[in-house]
């Protein structure tokens, strides 16, 4: 009989465990417009050998997800997508994005998306809206009490159905932390960016940046808060604009609505009215965002010391302008420059 042996024990490789991805989770719907979900799925979905050798954490995974998984979605442009994932997924992911919503003007709010949304948010997911999906995190009671924003189209109807949020239309995004919302369509880019610039570092999101061919920066400056884009004067008695591109040639000096409204030709009273009414803001907290935007790229280029900055785009002192700044960025001018200095070229 032969001699029976002991089980020899299994031997197991024991490998490197994977790091977790970070789950971006998109919501797509029937009669979306392709662009936004597009942006998200390119940022975040797309193979990224460029960043070999850059990246400190794991890069994303996406899902796109919709109320019925497999079901094809007619899309605007005469085409369709099916997604593969259902809204439980997009509960249980690390960040949401909103593309969109059906039907802004009068159209309710998927309840299913609703509850997702809140799933996801009492489990700390980062929500995100692009456009119109700002509609979705208001009606999810997520955006009371909140500054937010949307494309312009939508502006007020957001206003008037959530009274609770404080939408500022004058940016292209807005940052709370783990709720973000941004304007329409290309915003959405700008957004994206900062979240890879929040999650990675300003190298990597630079990196991403030069593949999409965009700047890493609106305009040159833009982070956190952007303010809108100051048109040329497009008439010669366009007094109001006359006085904004006159405002932005004198930033360095002192400013007052009496010098702004003498450059309009308008009384003061007259030209703080007009002013609001087209820009949604006063003149002299636009003045403070346009200082603002102008010392970005002196901070990101180490070009001067704060004090030095402060002054050269006219603040009365650096406190002033450190106050002004975090305000605004929610970040110091110190804390900016640490983060956004040497971009990639």
């Amino acid at each position: 009989m032969a001699e029976q042996r002991a089980p020899r024990p299994v031997e197991v490789a024991i490998g490197r465990r994977p790091e977790p991805v970070h789950t971006v989770a998109v919501y797509a719907f029937a009669g979306m417009a392709p662009f936004e979900l597009g942006v998200v799925v390119e940022v975040f979905g797309l193979a990224r050998p460029e960043l070999a050798g850059l990246l400190s954490a794991p890069w994303y995974g996406l899902k796109v997800c919709a109320e019925v998984p497999g079901e094809p979605l007619a899309a605007v442009g005469g085409f369709s997508i099916t997604a593969q994932h259902g809204l439980e997924e997009l509960a249980a992911a690390d960040t949401v994005v909103v593309v969109g919503v059906p039907n802004a003007f009068g159209g309710e709010v998927p309840p299913q998306l609703v509850r997702a949304l809140r799933t996801a948010h009492e489990r700390g997911a980062r929500i995100v809206s692009i456009c119109s999906g700002a509609f979705a995190l208001a009606a999810a009671g997520l955006l009371d009490g909140q500054e937010a924003t949307t494309h312009w189209r939508y502006v007020e109807l957001l206003r008037r159905q959530y009274p609770a949020v404080r939408v500022n239309p004058d940016v292209l995004y807005v940052d709370n932390g783990e709720l973000l919302t941004s304007a329409g369509s290309a915003a959405g880019i700008d957004l994206c960016l900062h979240l890879i610039r929040r999650d990675h570092g300003a190298k990597v999101a630079n990196t991403v940046a030069r593949r999409f061919v965009v700047p890493p920066h609106r305009d040159g400056g833009q982070a956190q808060f952007i303010e809108a884009a100051i048109r040329q004067v497009p008439q010669e008695d366009d007094g109001l604009a006359h006085s904004m591109q006159w405002a932005l040639d004198h930033l360095a000096t002192p400013l007052t609505v009496a010098l702004l409204a003498r450059a309009a030709r308008m009384s003061e009273r007259s030209y703080l009215r007009h002013f609001t009414a087209r820009n949604g803001t006063s003149p002299m907290r636009w003045v403070v965002h346009q200082r603002i935007a102008a010392s970005l790229p002196l901070l990101e280029a180490l070009d001067g010391t704060v004090e030095e900055i402060a002054a050269a785009v006219g603040f009365e002192s650096a406190a002033t302008f450190r106050h002004h700044f975090t305000r605004t960025m929610r970040t110091s001018p110190t804390a900016y420059r640490r983060t956004f200095a040497n971009r990639v070229a």
